[in-house]
């Protein structure tokens, strides 16, 4: 087995006074796709955000623990978090492009990042609209707002301008819960090619979508990991009575 992309030891997180999540210990490994599920505000997405520190975003957060990327704890001081985002890009539930050009959504990251050559731009644009699978989509609407797009184009692009400074690990915080069923399939396809290249950490509601996705299930419940492993595993002879019964519809 490869040496996991990400660790995290004794993870623990409270909003003011309220634990969020309690001494979470994962291994999440390289350059496959990992599913957290669980019912509603047991901290599947308090966890995911952990990893590229957009909790720290919130003012009453308290973190203790270890996360730790290719083995450097981001929560070290030393830490450069604009370069932790760059290198662990997010993809939300609800699909937020700039209201600016196709073009321009997928430019801007290079372009912060100081890459302002036009024809490397086009580059870095063609690419990552390519590897989101959307390019045959939009490659005649450049210049058109992206907020014409459908949602799940919408949803496509943001994954795109995720890609284009080129991250290693893409989080995914319920990709596909507000999109219809032949949208959330080519998100789910897409998933399914990036995996090559990419970590990727899904959180989602839908269980069949974990069971479709997923490599590796987390199953969490009120802050805590019940139980992780193989996702065929999780969902045809999880190890803990908590996971049977959410996965079988008896609670949750």
């Amino acid at each position: 087995m490869k040496e996991p992309k990400i660790i995290t030891k004794n993870l623990t997180l409270h909003y003011g006074t309220k634990m969020a999540l309690n001494s979470v210990s994962m291994e999440i490994p390289e350059k496959q796709v990992t599913a957290f599920i669980g019912p509603s505000g047991c901290g599947k997405s308090t966890y995911l955000r952990t990893l590229n520190r957009m909790n720290d975003l919130i003012p009453s957060v308290k973190i203790s623990g270890e996360v730790m990327i290719d083995g450097l704890n981001i929560y070290d001081k030393q830490i450069d978090v604009v370069n932790l985002r760059k290198k662990v890009g997010m993809v939300f539930q609800k699909s937020n492009p700039f209201a600016k050009s196709v073009y321009e959504n997928i430019a801007y990251g290079p372009k912060i990042n100081g890459i302002q050559e036009k024809k490397k731009l086009n580059e870095i644009v063609e690419t990552a609209l390519k590897k989101a699978a959307i390019w045959d989509e939009v490659k005649d609407r450049m210049h058109d707002s992206a907020l014409g797009l459908s949602g799940g184009q919408q949803q496509r692009l943001c994954i795109a301008r995720s890609l284009a400074v080129e991250p290693q690990i893409l989080l995914m915080d319920e990709p596909a819960s507000a999109l219809d069923p032949i949208s959330t399939g080519k998100i789910e396809e897409l998933i399914f090619e990036l995996k090559k290249n990419y970590t990727i950490v899904i959180v989602t509601h839908n269980m069949q979508q974990a069971a479709r996705v997923s490599d590796f299930t987390a199953f969490f419940y009120l802050g805590e990991l019940i139980e992780f492993g193989k996702t065929r595993k999780i969902f045809t002879t999880p190890e803990k009575k908590q996971t049977e019964e959410y996965i079988t519809g008896r609670f949750g």
